[in-house]
């Protein structure tokens, strides 16, 4: 049956619901090239504003999934398990968790991406490391796996085509913000990945996509809806992201504080406590679901058990210098920043929060992200911040350093990052980092 796109594109624009055949034909016809952008954006267009069902939205996923190979990891014993973050700024967890768990003998493959906007990437993070190549084929993958438990690549022209090639084009038409169309991006790569169970971070507030709690959990539902529809384990937690993760942003500085955390370091700062210890916290948490998911743990306290002791004892560390070293990678040879800009409070009160975008935004301006796809990384750049919500803080007290190696752009970033931050009165308690769980 010939399905015309124009009559495809009508049906959604009405609120009408579209079979799998209808949404294949039109999918593969987009990878092809035989349906143009233009009918394509209408299409994500008149999804946006309509919305799709459930079944809508499954056939979407199978038709991004389909669209191009799925790994087999047969020759692989295990229970193979990833995570996926919705993104955040300072969000560096993957660099943490992955090592945590295969250090435990459970596989861990990571298609991961690179960042975009004000959200951070994990290859560019790892791509900070002098050789660090994220560049390799499915069949090093597969062997690589097989072999260490471990492995990041990015996603090559094998993996979901349709989904590169759509995800393009959703950014420059206004369409990244629609629940189906980000649960078929996000699924069809993870499923590509061939793994058993998936855990989801799912960001929430100012940093986040999406904005509220009830907008995160609706999003993790429908993300674990499809996940179920596959028969993969998987479990979703809902994470604060009104302030940055830790105590950096920017590739190498993220890098830097993932090892001293992989060493057992501390970085006490002004306030009394150590700087590293929500990323520390939400790594391990993630690193128990993971665990648990895989059988490796009766419960979650257990599995963050078996977790911190990996962590404690060194063999996460041990696990991720292996990492970098089948990656090529030289981990010796991270680069530091040139110069560095101090940002000060104006008055004295206490933190009430942040406008974590405008932090990425800034992030963006001195070059530690990007604003397209084809803007260039400074991979020293970056921003260390000394206060979180709640805590006291007086005028003239730093509260962020710019790092990098063009100070003038780092004088660029200063009024935007000054006016990121709300500092008032009266005292406030000190937010949850994780939310909720969802299982």
């Amino acid at each position: 049956m010939a399905f015309l796109p124009a009559e495809i594109i009508k049906t959604k624009r009405n609120g009408g619901e579209l079979s799998f055949d209808e949404i294949n034909e039109f999918i593969l016809g987009y990878a092809r090239g035989s349906i143009p952008d233009y009918q394509m954006a209408a299409l994500l267009m008149a999804t946006f504003f309509k919305g799709m069902t459930k079944e809508e939205t499954l056939s979407l996923t199978k038709s991004m999934l389909f669209s191009g190979e799925v790994v087999d990891f047969s020759s692989v014993k295990g229970f193979k398990v990833d995570k996926h973050s919705t993104g955040g700024v300072g969000d560096k967890t993957s660099l943490i968790l992955g090592p945590i768990v295969a250090a435990a003998g459970v596989p861990v493959p990571m298609i991961s991406g690179r960042g975009l906007g004000h959200t951070g990437g994990t290859l560019d993070k790892l791509e900070s490391i002098p050789g660090f190549n994220t560049q390799k084929s499915l069949t090093e993958f597969v062997e690589l796996v097989r072999k260490h438990a471990i492995c990041f690549i990015g996603q090559t022209k094998e993996i979901c085509p349709a989904d590169k090639k759509i995800y393009a084009l959703r950014d420059v038409t206004a369409t990244v913000e629609s629940l189906p169309l980000i649960c078929a991006s996000i699924m069809s790569k993870k499923l590509a990945e061939g793994i058993d169970g998936l855990v989801l971070d799912v960001k929430y507030g100012s940093g986040a996509f999406m904005k509220t709690p009830a907008l995160a959990e609706e999003l993790a539902i429908n993300l674990m809806a499809i996940a179920k529809g596959y028969g993969k384990k998987v479990t979703a937690l809902l994470t604060n992201m009104d302030q940055p993760l830790g105590r950096f942003a920017g590739n190498s500085l993220e890098v830097d504080e993932c090892v001293a955390i992989m060493k057992n370091e501390k970085h006490i700062g002004v306030h009394g406590y150590d700087m590293y210890e929500d990323t520390r916290e939400l790594s391990l948490r993630l690193s128990a679901h993971m665990l648990l998911l895989a059988g490796v743990g009766k419960n979650e306290e257990e599995s963050y058990k078996i977790a911190t002791d990996i962590l404690v004892s060194g063999k996460a560390m041990a696990k991720f210098e292996e990492l970098c070293s089948i990656h090529g990678g030289n981990l010796s040879a991270v680069p530091t920043p040139k110069h560095s800009v101090v940002v000060t409070a104006d008055k004295q009160g206490f933190v009430h929060g942040f406008n974590t975008e405008s932090i990425g935004v800034a992030g963006i301006l001195i070059k530690a992200g990007r604003a397209q796809t084809t803007d260039i990384i400074a991979p020293t750049a970056g921003i260390e911040f000394h206060a979180k919500v709640g805590d006291e803080v007086k005028a003239g007290d730093t509260v962020f350093t710019l790092f990098g190696d063009d100070k003038d752009l780092l004088q660029s970033a200063v009024p935007l990052l000054k006016s990121a931050i709300n500092i008032s009165l009266p005292k406030i308690a000190k937010p949850s980092l994780i939310l909720k769980v969802l299982s």
